[in-house]
């Protein structure tokens, strides 16, 4: 059996790479990164396959029919009912078709094949003041096939409806091989137009025999997406092919291009954000606001939103857009808006005109499908009831049932989404690690089920059914109309072909969930995970697939990061969740079966750049740097590892040797040796060795304090312990030395710390004239965690420990230049150091340059630079720092400007590693290139991190520099001052 098995896929492999000429894959990684969608559910595919084109389509069904394999068609794998699993053929449509095919701006009309990005569409249309109406929060990943078997929606719906109200014809095949193009109307027969003559006779046949049902089967309210639309067959609505079709779910034909409908968009608009005590209240008052024509009515309670700033007071908000022909007509409808709401139980408002604070708190909604996916108290939730949707005047009323229903069960959730469409989005802490949690799914799934129809409602309001809720379809439609349904899919895909166990015969909704084959206990690590309660597995769990890492539209201006490997390469396994995916089917076993050893996973993290971006950028806080560092210490432990990881993953031990040598290295770095050097250490030939300090910033120090004082205590309130990274000490004394100069000239007090533990706590702080060369240097073991050495990090972390311990017992700040250390020591060194509390104290007292002089210098007045600014704000600083202070700072010395987001591609070792430089260079063009080529020439190009300053010199642009150099410059010489 096995053996006949091997024969079929091998003979299914090659058919379809010699009838497809896109990508066909049957590899094991390429299977893994589609087993889910953003769902609760898993499903392992045989293969994927990218098609270039209609043809190519063609070709894998007739492949795929003759081997009687299922075919899923994906889009961007943001589905939440699990609609974008399956285990036959899935036909990936992000990799090629996704070209907008014409766009006619007097008809208001686009063509666009199914894997376009809706803000690809976006951006298109927005050139003649159009766009697409439909906007759900993943509008900058998700494809417009995806939208249209789904039937999406998003916020603007109460204006511009689904994107049912938006197609106006699709062109599909169906699994049999036949060419459907559906728009509305009928032909001379009373049939539609635009099917093969089996279909058209069929579907006619069809809808005379049940017009009685289909007029009477059907809910009335704006947001029923459930089921298969065949009301829309009727003669009285037009016999709109089109629209039954979308929401399908892939399972009627596989769309190959639609033509959509574009609406005009208003000139200005507004944000009114209205205050309620609480969610009851926000929920009842919601469709009172219908008849102001507001473009948006979203809500959310403060259980998700926190303490966001800019929202009025209150216990819950709807979100209310309002659009005019100018500004002002808008904020005067708005505000008129605001006036009728305070009538009606609002009980405060904020009006947001200004475009970037309205992007600020769209960024919380559109971010809670994520943020909702953990609770305050840290506990797990997940989707199942996402979207249900009922009548918009029951709302309120459904609301508390639904809470009553949740305590019933022993259940929490945050409810969120389009209140004035009477739609709800929750997670729910739903256990579906054991039998009995999962019992108490199934059950509160069927009793929610009764609540929803008994206020007339849908089980789906946007997402669609999938095999979340399709079981639950007889509940709502009746097993008369479910039967119709049945007809209707025997009739386009008699094969049973296309999306099985979706929408009709569906599988139970609590079969095939994504965390049956995970481990059943933690599995052993080395990071502590604190916020997942030390569970590798519940880390890797936080990826729940909204794909926010695969966003493409972020460009110069932009202050995210995530993800700048995908945005380099647009391969899914070089996103966040795409590496997520993979760890997943690591700790399952099934489809990656290598564990730890995994290649796989390996080749995904390899592009990693540990920039740290996902762990603020990612809704839920997935924090791949620190996976990437705990995969590549397993896989490498008792192994050989790469040149790179002896070479730059022990940089410190290298340059503290190499500092004596320092001329002589240099000069040899210019000479053919070099070359083989960097052969040698696996190291880019594209990349120039940078030059070593011949002063090192500590020797410098000792050598300076050897003139102007003897050993001295750390005793009073503004003496900082500034800290000597190894890339300031060796590759940039410059800045260590403008430092010393800037806090000196604030009033405070820096020192250096010793280079071995106090012997008597308490007493004198060592200063020898210098410090002993034999001793090893402090570090915060930054390179031997991006490498995977994480024996040797914490080695270095717990001498660190030992010696600033001591020094940190009285509140002294420890002041860090470069902020890839100051991560490392404010996340890594506590998670990898778990079991000694002085790490986590150590962790508290680290500063950036700019957060001590906020925090200990408030009132001393920086030096005027007065020119405007460009460059990037580090990837680490962005992730785990904060750069608040960095902000006052600049603005207080009259440096005009922001940095942008990204990552400059450098990124510590990953740069400069052999195989890495293209994609180093691409990460660095999305948007700090841009941003400092566009900059005026007087512009102070700010790049506190070494890397960053690094990229922008190799690539031949401008110099960068760090802000404590930037102010130094600005400082009046002292008397008798070194200037080193």
């Amino acid at each position: 059996m096995a053996d006949r098995t091997e024969t079929e896929k091998r003979n299914l492999a090659k058919e379809l790479a010699a009838a497809v000429r896109g990508e066909v894959s049957f590899a094991a990684a390429d299977r893994a990164l589609v087993t889910m969608d953003a769902s609760n559910y898993r499903r392992v595919p045989r293969a994927v396959v990218a098609p270039l084109d209609a043809e190519d389509v063609a070709a894998a069904l007739r492949v795929c029919r003759e081997h009687g394999v299922p075919v899923v068609p994906r889009g961007a794998g943001t589905s939440i009912a699990g609609q974008a699993t399956g285990v036959g053929v899935v036909l990936d449509f992000t990799r090629h078709m996704r070209r907008i095919v014409s766009l006619d701006p007097a008809a208001r009309t686009a063509v666009v094949q199914p894997g376009v990005i809706l803000d690809d569409l976006r951006a298109a249309a927005g050139t003649h003041g159009l766009t697409f109406g439909p906007d759900p929060s993943t509008h900058s990943r998700c494809t417009l096939g995806g939208m249209i078997g789904n039937n999406s929606c998003g916020s603007h719906s109460v204006a511009w409806g689904t994107t049912a109200d938006s197609v106006r014809e699709l062109e599909l095949l169906t699994y049999g091989g036949e060419r459907v193009r559906a728009g509305r109307g009928t032909g001379p027969t009373g049939a539609p137009t635009g099917l093969p003559p089996r279909l058209r006779d069929g579907v006619k046949a069809l809808v005379d025999a049940e017009l009685a049902l289909l007029r009477t089967g059907y809910p009335d309210l704006p947001r029923r997406i459930s089921g298969y639309a065949l009301d829309a067959l009727l003669p009285e609505n037009g016999t709109d092919l089109a629209r039954a079709l979308t929401g399908s779910e892939g399972t009627l034909g596989v769309l190959t291009e639609a033509t959509v409908r574009l609406v005009e968009t208003p000139a200005a608009r507004v944000l009114a954000v209205l205050a309620y005590p609480d969610e009851s209240a926000a929920a009842e008052a919601a469709h009172t606001l219908l008849p102001h024509r507001p473009m948006t009515v979203e809500g959310m309670a403060a259980d998700l939103v926190g303490d966001a700033a800019g929202l009025p007071k209150g216990g819950a908000w709807l979100f209310v857009e309002m659009g005019g022909a100018s500004p002002g007509e808008a904020a005067a409808r708005a505000e008129a808006l605001c006036r009728a709401a305070a009538a009606d139980g609002s009980t405060d408002h904020t009006v947001v005109t200004d475009p970037a604070g309205q992007r600020a708190l769209w960024r919380i909604r559109e971010d809670a499908s994520g943020t909702a996916t953990r609770l305050s108290d840290g506990s797990e939730a997940w989707p199942g009831w996402e979207d249900c949707a009922v009548p918009p005047d029951r709302l309120g009323p459904y609301l508390r049932d639904f809470r009553a229903l949740l305590t019933q069960h022993g259940l929490r959730g945050t409810p969120y989404g389009h209140f004035g469409d009477g739609c709800i989005h929750i997670r729910i802490d739903f256990d579906l690690l054991t039998a009995p949690g999962i019992r108490r799914f199934r059950d509160f799934s069927h009793d929610l089920g009764d609540l929803v129809v008994a206020h007339g409602g849908s089980l789906s309001g946007e997402h669609g059914d999938g095999q979340a809720r399709a079981e639950l379809l007889p509940k709502m439609y009746g097993p008369e109309l479910v039967g119709v349904f049945e007809q209707f899919k025997a009739l386009w895909d008699p094969a049973a072909g296309l999306n099985p166990g979706m929408l009709v015969h569906p599988a139970r909704l609590d079969e095939n969930l994504r965390f049956a084959p995970l481990p059943k206990g933690p599995v052993p690590v080395e990071f502590g995970y604190p916020h997942d309660n030390g569970d590798f597995s519940a880390a890797v769990r936080r990826c729940v697939g909204v794909a926010k890492c695969r966003n493409t539209t972020t460009g110069p201006g932009s202050a995210d990061v995530m993800c700048p490997s995908f945005r380099a390469t647009g391969e899914e396994q070089h996103s966040t969740r795409g590496r997520a995916r993979l760890l997943h089917e690591m700790l399952a076993g099934e489809v990656i079966t290598d564990g730890w050893q995994s290649p796989e996973v390996r080749d995904a993290l390899d592009l990693c750049l540990s920039c740290k971006g996902c762990r603020s950028d990612c809704p839920v806080g997935v924090d791949m740097a620190t996976y990437k560092a705990e995969f590549l210490h397993h896989h490498y432990e008792g192994r050989l590892r790469p040149a790179a990881h002896y070479s730059m993953g022990r940089l410190p031990q290298w340059l503290h040797t190499a500092a004596p040598l320092a001329p002589a290295l240099n000069a040899l770095a210019r000479t053919p040796l070099a070359t083989v050097a960097k052969r040698l250490g696996g190291i880019a030939p594209e990349r120039p060795i940078p030059a070593l300090a011949t002063e090192t910033f500590t020797r410098w120090w000792w050598r300076r304090r050897k003139t102007t004082a003897g050993n001295e205590a750390p005793s009073d309130a503004r003496t900082v312990i500034l800290w000597p990274d190894t890339f300031t000490n060796h590759l940039s004394p410059e800045v260590g030395r403008a430092a010393v100069r800037v806090l000196e000239a604030a009033g405070l007090r820096p020192l250096l710390p010793p280079t071995a533990p106090l012997r008597q706590p308490g007493g004198a702080f060592p200063q020898p004239a210098l410090p002993r060369l034999h001793r090893p240097p402090l570090c915060c073991g930054l390179t031997y965690i991006s490498t995977g050495q994480l024996d040797q990090a914490r080695r270095v972390m717990r001498r660190t420990v030992d010696v600033l311990s001591p020094l940190l017992q009285d509140g002294h700040p420890l002041v860090v230049l470069e902020p890839s250390c100051a991560a490392a020591l404010r996340t890594d060194l506590p998670e990898l150091l778990a079991d000694d509390p002085r790490a986590a104290r150590l962790a508290r007292s680290v500063r950036t340059f700019a957060q001590a002089l906020e925090e200990l210098a408030p009132d001393w007045q920086p030096p005027r630079i007065d020119r405007p600014i460009a460059g990037q704000t580090h990837c680490h600083q962005h992730a785990v720092l904060g750069d608040t202070a960095d902000r006052h700072l600049r603005a207080r010395a009259g440096l005009t400007g922001t940095l942008t987001g990204g990552c400059c591609g450098l990124a510590g070792n990953f740069g400069f590693e052999r195989g890495h430089y293209d994609v180093s260079v691409s990460c660095a063009e999305d948007q700090l290139l841009p941003a400092v080529r566009e900059s005026p020439e007087e512009a102070e190009i700010l790049a506190d991190g070494f890397s960053c300053r690094t990229q922008l010199e190799q690539l031949g642009e401008r110099r960068g520099r760090h802000l404590a150099e930037v102010l130094a410059e600005g400082l009046r010489e002292e008397p008798g001052e070194d200037g080193g």
